[in-house]
């Protein structure tokens, strides 16, 4: 990556931020007593079906990164979703034939016959990562490896898989009912391991 790229991605990183609560200043948890779902939608409509749900009352999570793509002739800093295909929503799902109609969206994610309730330990750990300002990107989905906790800073407290990349440590976040994971640089001194169950 040349240094001008470096410095606007630098720059950019700043900029990124998911379309929850936490952009409004409010709480910024995604705790509150309520369910979060998943929604399955047509590639690249993720931000438009975001936009519209939460047009509709819904509270809507898509987290989202910045990425340097490469063409032949320039380099170009981009924002796409960390989850492909998919927006986190809570809300009403006596309201499902007016979510289901929303441009854009194909499915709700279901587990069996039933919608598939997204743990909230699993969204705000990746919504603290995308907030702290971190490098941030996918990853493919991994069950079970060797587990670190994260003591101290911005991410204190979450759990995930550790992973190395080059000279950095980084921790990989899953979101088990989606089966995609997404991994996010930490700094190796603030970190423990622990038992993997």
């Amino acid at each position: 990556m040349n240094r001008c790229v470096e410095n606007e991605y630098r720059d950019a990183q700043a900029e990124v931020a998911p379309t929850d609560s936490a952009k409004s200043g409010r709480d910024t948890t995604l705790l509150g007593g309520k369910d979060w779902y998943a929604l399955y939608t047509r590639h690249q409509h993720e931000k438009a079906v975001a936009h519209h749900l939460q047009q509709m009352g819904f509270e809507v999570f898509l987290p989202l990164y910045r990425a340097v793509h490469q063409w032949k002739d320039r380099r170009k800093i981009v924002v796409m979703p960390l989850f492909p295909c998919y927006v986190f929503f809570s809300g009403d799902l006596r309201r499902r034939f007016e979510i289901l109609n929303t441009p854009g969206v194909f499915s709700l994610v279901c587990c069996g016959a039933r919608v598939g309730v997204i743990p909230v330990a699993e969204l705000d750990a990746v919504r603290r990562a995308v907030t702290s300002l971190r490098s941030l990107q996918p990853h493919p989905f991994l069950q079970c490896g060797e587990r670190i906790r994260v003591n101290s800073g911005p991410l204190a407290g979450i759990e995930g898989i550790v992973q190395r990349k080059k000279d950095s440590l980084r921790i990989v976040l899953s979101v088990e009912m989606l089966r995609r994971s997404v991994s996010v640089e930490v700094d190796e001194a603030l970190v423990e391991r622990v038992s993997c169950s």
